[in-house]
């Protein structure tokens, strides 16, 4: 008998970040869009040993450290930050967002080998930028615009 193996939705987990000037930390991704940074929820690795994501807000403090070098600290969820994203027909996302916090001194981001270009921008020019608009919603909702 065949065992049942359910459909499951990939889950991404990302930060609004504002630097000690109130600009939010971006990344550009593969389809030339801005993007909050994060990445997957993860189960354990078998093979490597790492440990489960045990939620959403360790997995976006990791990827952050990953993606920025920034120690971040996960607050609250997003108001609306949790939606269905389909960047792509036929590729759907869960999104799950949150507001953080950078930790100790501030210092200047630097970007993983996962992206190119990042950018601190002005909460004034979040609009204008080619990215989702439920991206801008969470970044103009966290920084207290809406």
């Amino acid at each position: 008998m065949p065992s049942y193996k359910p459909p499951l939705w990939p889950v991404s987990v990302k930060a609004v970040v504002f630097d000690g000037e109130g600009r939010v930390f971006l990344l550009e991704n593969e389809r030339a869009e801005w993007e909050l940074p994060g990445g997957r929820l993860e189960i354990s690795a078998q093979d490597t040993g790492e440990p489960a994501d045990v939620s959403p807000e360790s997995a976006v403090e990791r990827e952050v450290l990953e993606e920025t070098g920034w120690q971040v600290e996960a607050g609250s969820l997003v108001d609306g930050g949790v939606w269905v994203y389909e960047p792509v027909p036929g590729r759907r996302d869960l999104i799950v967002t949150c507001g953080c916090t950078v930790r100790g001194p501030y210092r200047e981001p630097v970007a993983s080998h996962e992206h190119k270009p990042m950018g601190l921008h002005a909460v004034g020019d979040v609009p204008g930028l080619a990215m989702s608009d439920r991206y801008k919603q969470s970044i103009l909702t966290r920084h207290g615009r809406l």
